[in-house]
């Protein structure tokens, strides 16, 4: 499969969301070519301002990997990664974060600006299904203006 594909299942993840009322972001990790962990934004259901689709995944892949480092894997993540998420991120020594749209209001480059807040050796690539991942995130919003 390649970052298209990934990028697909991870809007699978953010319609889920979508349709539990929760912002839809949704992440899929991947080593190799297997899924180690697929997650969505759980924060309402939760009660967890940090329980956000790629820490979510994070966590999924530590307990599957017994480690806490997954330096060979890919995250795909609809939108940009926040400033807490991208700190996980720099913790867990990811090798690759591919995101489909950039938030610019919620995004780490917000409080960064053009500082890499992600681990020196990380591969960061944006713009994968970019227009898919931010009509959902649009709908999401706009429907929930009218409520």
């Amino acid at each position: 499969m390649n970052d298209e594909q990934y990028m697909r299942l991870a809007l699978r993840e953010a319609t889920i969301a979508f349709e539990k009322v929760e912002v839809p972001i949704g992440a899929v990790l991947v080593i190799g070519d297997k899924i180690i962990a697929r997650s969505h934004n759980q924060v309402e259901m939760l009660n967890d301002s940090t329980a956000h689709a790629e820490i979510l995944a994070l966590t999924t892949a530590y307990n599957s990997l017994g480690s806490k480092y997954v330096n060979a894997a890919t995250l795909y993540v609809t939108i940009e990664p926040c400033l807490m998420c991208s700190g996980a991120l720099y913790w867990s020594k990811i090798g690759k974060v591919v995101f489909g749209a950039p938030d610019d209001k919620n995004s780490y480059r917000k409080y960064t600006g053009d500082v890499n807040p992600f681990h020196p050796k990380t591969i960061i690539v944006g713009g994968i299904l970019k227009e898919e991942c931010s009509v959902l995130m649009k709908e999401f919003f706009k429907k929930r203006r009218k409520s």
